[in-house]
């Protein structure tokens, strides 16, 4: 690791930092207002790292339901992240240390930036390209617990409105999307992702398009690699 990948990570992870520490502070005034202190929402946001999953969670956990209710539904809400992984296999195979945290720490953020670093633009340079996707995942990480342990202790100090709250992540993700774009010369995989999920929100609804059309981008994007930067260094 090196200065110039730190300093990389940092810059990079600072629209999610601005995302993460608002969005885990609402779930952190929910989950303490259902009774549980800032040490439990510090642990859920340590050993989940689901922004939607922690949120669904806190209903989960008010109305006490079986454990078989909560797997389906974490399998239901967290299900994308397995076609995450599976675009991620070549990137991280090449990982010696740290790729179970790697996997874990795979949020849709994070995944975001990771699968779209390129080392061979000239800024980018000198950055150790394992390090970078180490130190953006920990940092993305460690904004989630500081928010989502600040927001339960907020909620034990004053009455909070936590309403509209949930929108910060959509400027997250509208955020990123728009760098991104700008960045990209090749706009062939945002453009597609864009109309695969609008087709599937159309033909299945909001609740239920997620999973399929992230199946379909999976196996496209995979199969052509078409979008993506070419990595020439590993090490």
């Amino acid at each position: 690791m090196n200065k110039k990948t730190f300093k990389r990570a940092f810059i990079d992870s600072l629209p999610i930092m601005a995302g993460y520490i608002i969005m885990g502070m609402g779930f952190g005034v929910l989950i303490q207002k259902e009774g549980y202190n800032f040490l439990w929402s510090g642990i859920m946001g340590l050993t989940i790292l689901g922004g939607s999953m922690q949120y669904v969670a806190v209903d989960l956990l008010g109305g006490a339901v079986s454990f078989l209710t909560t797997a389906v539904m974490t399998i239901m809400i967290n299900g994308r992240y397995f076609f995450y992984g599976l675009s991620m296999l070549e990137k991280y195979r090449q990982v010696k240390k740290g790729r179970w945290y790697l996997q874990f720490a795979l949020t849709d953020e994070t995944y975001s930036l990771v699968s779209t670093m390129d080392t061979s633009k000239p800024e980018n340079k000198g950055v150790h390209l394992h390090a970078y996707y180490f130190l953006l995942s920990a940092l993305n990480h460690c904004y989630w617990i500081i928010g989502c342990v600040s927001g339960a202790l907020l909620g034990e100090l004053a009455n909070f409105d936590s309403r509209g709250m949930e929108f910060a992540m959509t400027a997250l993700f509208v955020t990123i999307f728009v760098d991104q774009w700008r960045e990209a010369k090749n706009h062939f995989s945002a453009i597609f992702g864009v109309a695969i999920s609008l087709i599937f929100i159309l033909i299945l609804g909001a609740d239920n398009f997620v999973i399929p059309a992230m199946l379909i981008l999976t196996v496209v994007l995979m199969s052509g690699k078409v979008g993506q930067p070419k990595e020439e260094d590993y090490e």
